[in-house]
């Protein structure tokens, strides 16, 4: 019985599903009051505060808006992100076209995965917005399938406050300059994290990758932001780390001093609307942890990257190897990272820039100073409408970072700096605002890592170039 109860109210609640559509055909030349009833009811999902879309209209959003919008209850948002790939790319590396049998079994691991043009997996986001009360909304994003995780898991949530349960003028006017957020969330450090692919969610990313050094990590914090006038500031705390921990940081001969301490981050700039066709946005970013038992700011990333199997050896599996294209700086211990970013839009031109640099050490590195990396990438993007608002779209992109890495372990590891530069260009087409196809032709080269005092390694030699398509759906 309870079986038969509970599919009831199952086909139930799908019932509008299908009824409301076959509704709005019907009612075609039905009354004006049955026309604006349904109106009402398609705009239902559209209607939270301070929000951005996950379709066309969320590009170019960064911090939500500021915006005065009217309260209608408790309203309940369900969006998905999904993403598939077809993936033409080839890499080599110092033993590339080496016969097996003449590999020295020291360097066996260093042998490329073999790689071969196909479809990847598919990655999948669920997406859930709530607006609890008037200028109360909750956010809660789902990662239904990705690289590194298969199976369904929580990615993130936080509560937003654009207003205060209190009543007083006070609260009003404080409110109307002022938005707080508290939750396990995407920390905002930066502003490249607006613009990249996550998960199934790539619909932002007019390209198919990040950048190579990935600042994008989910930790427990608040953040209070102010905009006034196209001027914005925001400080954040968090706990510095990718989950929440209570066991005590370990003490290690190379970490003597360890221990846990929050993370405090600030971020500043301006963006104006000058004119319909003309905007402009700096900002300049900080983020700054003195010791954690993991602090992932630069590899917090756990979806994996959209370049399949690049730069893995023969042993490799997507799921466990799930970063290819991407660098880990290995900075968990200390962690100290500074951006400046740069957009500009002009009719249909965008120009987004980004200057980087980061430092920090690893728990368990012999040498205890800080290493170092700077990080620069520009994109420029060319909007067409053709049919549609802004629906086609050409760019190119420049990568490029220096990094002191670490090489072997303990006494015995060596730290070298490293180069590595991406070239990009990309196309897409949006069929509809919720439904794009976009495609990437991308070159990129490891230099550097083949010096006489740097242990043979996998990128020594290396590079990866071909071609990535992706149909991605946004709601």
């Amino acid at each position: 019985m309870t079986y038969k109860l509970n599919m009831k109210r199952f086909l139930l609640a799908i019932l509008p599903l299908f009824i409301i559509p076959a509704m709005a055909s019907a009612q075609s030349e039905a009354a004006p009051e049955a026309k604006s009833f349904m109106k009402e009811y398609l705009s239902y999902y559209d209607s939270l505060s301070n929000f951005r879309y996950y379709d066309q209209r969320g590009l170019n959003v960064f911090e939500t808006p500021k915006n005065k919008v009217t309260y209608h209850g408790l309203r309940v948002r369900f969006g998905a992100g999904f993403t598939q790939q077809f993936q033409g790319l080839k890499h080599e590396n110092y033993l590339s076209g080496v016969p097996a049998a003449s590999i020295p079994a020291a360097e066996a691991g260093n042998a490329l995965y073999k790689l071969s043009s196909g479809f990847n997996t598919a990655q999948a986001n669920l997406n859930m917005d709530v607006q609890l009360a008037d200028g109360i909304r909750l956010n809660l994003v789902t990662y239904l399938s990705s690289r590194h995780h298969n199976e369904a898991w929580v990615k993130g949530g936080y509560i937003q406050f654009d207003k205060l349960p209190f009543k007083g003028q006070f609260w009003d006017k404080l409110m109307d300059v002022v938005t707080v957020k508290i939750g396990h969330m995407e920390i905002n450090y930066g502003d490249a994290h607006f613009r990249r692919s996550d998960g199934g969610q790539t619909i932002y990313n007019p390209f198919m990758e990040n950048y190579i050094i990935d600042a994008f990590t989910t930790e427990i914090g608040g953040e209070v932001y102010a905009q006034y006038k196209g001027l914005f500031g925001m400080i954040g705390l968090s706990n510095g780390e990718i989950k929440g921990d209570v066991k005590e940081v370990a003490v290690l001969p190379t970490d003597p001093t360890a221990k846990k301490s929050p993370a405090v981050y600030l971020k500043g700039g301006y963006d104006k609307q000058f004119t319909e066709k003309v905007r402009l946005r700096v900002s300049a970013s900080y983020y700054g942890d003195k010791s954690s038992a993991n602090n992932t700011l630069f590899w917090g990333d756990r979806t994996g990257s959209n370049y399949f199997m690049v730069m893995e050896n023969l042993s490799a599996s997507p799921v466990n190897q799930a970063w290819s294209g991407r660098v880990n700086p290995g900075f968990n211990d200390r962690t100290q990272g500074m951006m400046l970013n740069g957009f500009v839009k002009v009719g249909g031109l965008e120009l987004f820039g980004t200057i980087e640099n980061g430092k920090g050490r690893s728990a368990s590195q012999v040498k205890q100073e800080d290493r170092s990396f700077s990080q620069f990438a520009g994109d420029a993007v060319y909007r067409i409408s053709l049919g549609g608002k802004e629906n086609l779209f050409v760019g190119a992109r420049y990568n490029t970072v220096k990094l002191d890495q670490i090489f072997g372990t303990g006494a015995n590891a060596v730290i070298s700096e490293v180069g590595i530069n991406r070239t990009s260009f990309a196309a897409g087409w949006f069929l509809t605002k919720n439904v794009l196809l976009k495609g990437e032709i991308t070159n990129q080269k490891y230099s550097d890592y083949d010096k006489p005092n740097v242990p043979k390694n996998i990128f020594a030699k290396g590079k990866f170039s071909g071609y990535v398509i992706e149909a991605v759906v946004g709601f």
